[in-house]
């Protein structure tokens, strides 16, 4: 019998899994609707602790093109982590969906949930990581580049925030030369680096991190950002938006990287603060490509743990492995 895969961070995938990961999103994304991994329909349960547009939009739509049901939960929906403990909760949807996707605050939560679950577990964001908008970002960059291994990614503003480590991690994975940039006392924590630069050593990938923006900037293949603020940080603005000032992507910014950069953000975006609307708006802006690949890429995930997991028929197995091949 298969052992149930989880996506729980950015490396809960192995180099070589990545690649056929991409390769299948890449084939999926020409097929929209040939891969159906959950016929039936099956149910996936999609829990949102946290607001969210894409990721309810990308997740929704990608589960009924595999042919599933999509059952959002809202907050206070559910008796989760109040009234019911978060491994009863996994105990009872595991009889109940075929996968089980969440958006929550604590990583903790989500592996507790997948220790107790015989389905896939997804994580769609936590206050750590938020692997899935990796996956469709190092899917945009390589429909543009041709290729992951080698590039350079500069990511500037937060960087003690979830999507900061998962770029580093994500990056690495792929063989990619990642810099950080942030302000003293927002930098990644140690044990993010350190975990980094080990799967760096493995796939060729660089780690740099700097307070530096121009040192990140430097020639850079693509320039990413996010949001000076997240949410619960609302009563912090007036200090954050003086903070991160020197980390603004801005046309001046962009100019210290490589000539055709692309320019990536997850969204929603603030234009004027960590970006500026001639930036976003502009020629090498992939923010819209970025937010359609986080439906391929998700449902190419969706799809692949299925597989990988034994819990699909012989029919998805064969168009999974055909499209990984690329």
């Amino acid at each position: 019998m298969s052992q149930t895969r989880h996506f729980l961070t950015d490396l809960d995938l192995s180099p070589e899994e990545l690649d056929r990961v991409l390769n299948l999103a890449t084939w999926m994304k020409q097929r929209p609707y040939a891969v159906k991994a959950l016929a039936g329909p099956q149910t996936a349960a999609v829990i949102f602790d946290k607001t969210s547009t894409r990721t309810r939009f990308s997740f929704s739509a990608g589960i009924a093109a595999l042919g599933g049901h999509p059952e959002v939960i809202n907050p206070g929906d559910s008796q989760l982590g109040h009234k019911e403990s978060i491994a009863d909760t996994a105990g009872v949807l595991e009889r109940m969906v075929s996968l089980i996707i969440w958006r929550t605050y604590a990583q903790s939560g989500l592996e507790e949930m997948a220790v107790r679950s015989r389905v896939p577990v997804i994580n769609a964001l936590t206050d750590d990581y938020h692997p899935c908008q990796l996956l469709a970002d190092l899917l945009t960059i390589r429909e543009r580049l041709g290729t992951l291994a080698g590039k350079s990614l500069a990511y500037l503003g937060d960087a003690a925030n979830n999507m900061a480590n998962s770029y580093l991690l994500a990056g690495v994975n792929a063989g990619m030369d990642v810099r950080i940039a942030g302000p003293e006392g927002y930098l990644p924590q140690e044990r993010i680096i350190r975990t980094a630069e080990d799967r760096a050593a493995v796939t060729g990938g660089k780690v740099t991190i700097t307070t530096d923006p121009d040192t990140a900037l430097g020639g850079a293949d693509a320039v990413a950002t996010d949001t000076w603020i997240s949410m619960g940080q609302e009563e912090q603005k007036d200090q954050r938006m003086q903070v991160f000032g020197d980390y603004q992507v801005s046309a001046k910014a962009l100019a210290k990287a490589a000539d055709a950069a692309l320019v990536l953000h997850c969204l929603p975006a603030y234009r004027g603060a960590e970006i500026t609307a001639d930036v976003i708006d502009g020629p090498q802006s992939v923010v819209w490509d970025e937010a359609e690949n986080r439906l391929h890429a998700q449902k190419a995930l969706m799809a692949w743990l299925l597989v990988e997991s034994g819990l699909t028929d012989d029919e998805t197995v064969r168009l999974v492995r055909e499209g990984e091949r690329g």
